[in-house]
């Protein structure tokens, strides 16, 4: 799954700890979903795209294959 997450913080100017914190995870949480490691469960997708204001799907796009 690709992510837009560290765009999207930066249009809103926003740390990777002060998102985790809006959202009740860890940074290093952060670090892993932005870095494609680790894919983020519904509810914590939605609570991002929550914080930027647009939908799930402007922040997380499915790839050919997932």
């Amino acid at each position: 799954m690709k992510n837009n997450l560290r765009v999207k913080r930066a249009i809103k100017n926003i740390t990777q700890a002060e998102l985790a914190a809006l959202i009740q995870v860890s940074r290093q949480t952060i670090n892993t979903i932005e870095s494609g490691k680790y894919v983020p469960s519904t509810v914590l997708a939605l609570k991002m795209a929550n914080v930027f204001g647009v939908p799930v799907e402007e922040v997380f796009e499915l790839e050919e294959g997932d």
